[in-house]
């Protein structure tokens, strides 16, 4: 069987000797795959991501880069994250350079890669986030959903295998949620791998193929409809019951087919199936 392309094996971390973050913590990140990462605040999801990328390093465990355990040198860490990057929450976090082009062409330059490669890398990456025109712009003047993109871009810039994503949501509004996910679609049929953390659990259902819980210092996988459709394990993580699994249990008991993944979804279904939704109030 192919090794994943990351994987945690026995993670063991805290900031303070006497509080564990993580404890054990497992997890196995395959190509072609959407995980979607939920937990608390404070739960350990953005500690993960940073063990991962070797951004921190485990007092107990390993990280694994293609079944090879990640050597905690200078090259070893370079080769990492030239394939696995990670995109923070806060995109003031992660953007430093006076404009959003030598913001985002700082990763390939120091790649090493030609001047021709790194301005390919660039124009491709503002191209895939919809920021062609801000690539001259000064990052303190965007707004935050713009600083987002940009954020994104930079590390789409480095083509990674696996591009891990902290709250890529938050702050934005309905419209930009739709947009940034129309955008990692697109990254996804393009052969990148992806991992994100969200609160939003409607969102995950629609959106990712398993499902990680990150909560009493230990990271739970399971399957959408098993994860999503789990009051207990959603109540260890601090959140409610994703919408779409009790809908489809409805359905089903009224013997009508399909499994909505959106609204959308689901009053396409019902006008299939002849049946319409009940309208409130007259008129």
């Amino acid at each position: 069987m192919t090794p994943p392309v990351l994987a945690a094996r026995g993670l063991r971390f805290g900031y303070d000797p006497d509080r564990l973050v993580l404890d054990g913590a497992d997890l196995a990140l395959y190509a072609g795959r959407r995980l979607a990462v939920l937990g608390p605040n404070g739960g350990g999801k953005t500690t993960l991501f940073r063990l991962l990328v070797g951004a921190l390093a485990p007092t107990a465990g390993q990280v694994l880069l293609d079944g090879v355990p990640i050597r905690r040198t200078r090259r070893g860490l370079a080769d990492l994250r030239s394939q696995v990057q990670l995109v923070l929450q806060d995109p003031d976090d992660q953007l430093f350079a006076a404009s959003v082009y030598q913001d985002v062409s700082f990763g390939p330059v120091n790649l090493g890669l030609p001047g021709e490669q790194v301005r390919a890398r660039v124009a491709a990456a503002l191209d895939a986030l919809g920021i062609a025109d801000l690539g001259d712009r000064p990052t303190h003047l965007l707004s935050f959903g713009q600083r987002k993109r940009v954020a994104i871009a930079g590390a789409v810039a480095m083509r990674p295998r696996l591009l891990i994503l902290d709250e890529p949501t938050a702050g934005l509004d309905p419209a930009g949620v739709e947009e940034l996910m129309t955008t990692l679609a697109e990254l996804h049929a393009a052969g990148t791998t992806l991992v994100l953390s969200t609160h939003d659990v409607d969102l995950a259902y629609r959106w990712a193929d398993e499902v990680a819980v990150v909560a009493e210092r230990r990271v739970q996988v399971a399957g959408v409809e098993e994860a999503l459709g789990d009051p207990v394990l959603l109540a260890a993580a601090r959140l409610g019951p994703a919408w779409a699994p009790a809908v489809r249990l409805l359905l089903e008991g009224l013997g009508l087919p399909g499994r909505p993944r959106t609204a959308a979804e689901l009053v396409a279904i019902l006008a299939a199936t002849g049946t319409q939704p009940a309208r409130r109030g007259g008129g």
